[in-house]
């Protein structure tokens, strides 16, 4: 009997591989024994940097809080904790977008905390 190496499988896991290494430089994006290296390094990177992005998006928040707050003479953790008391419940993202592009209203989300 002969031996059946089921190519077919084989031939749609290497598509497969090969399709994900498109655009790559070289035999990284022909060659299977490459490509699957450079693959899974780069799904190694994405797994990390999806879990990254989180971490560098809320420091560049706490950033552009901090240097709005500076501004209005407060600094970032007395105006945080200002707030808080204040009840006012707004996510570092919008409080970022607020310092970033409308100052007077941040200014009055200053003076409420102080008050």
């Amino acid at each position: 009997m002969p031996r059946a190496k089921n190519n077919v499988a084989a031939k749609a896991r290497h598509k497969k591989v090969l399709k994900k290494a498109k655009g790559y430089y070289g035999g990284r994006s022909r060659l299977y024994r490459t490509a699957i290296e450079s693959v899974h390094r780069g799904l190694k990177f994405a797994y990390r940097d999806r879990r990254r992005k989180k971490r560098d998006f809320r420091r560049l928040w706490i950033t552009r809080i901090s240097a709005g707050a500076k501004l209005c003479g407060i600094n970032y953790s007395s105006f945080m904790n200002g707030l808080k008391k204040s009840g006012i419940n707004l996510d570092r993202k919008t409080l970022a977008d607020i310092a970033a592009r409308d100052m007077s209203t941040f200014e009055r989300l200053v003076e409420m905390t102080k008050a």
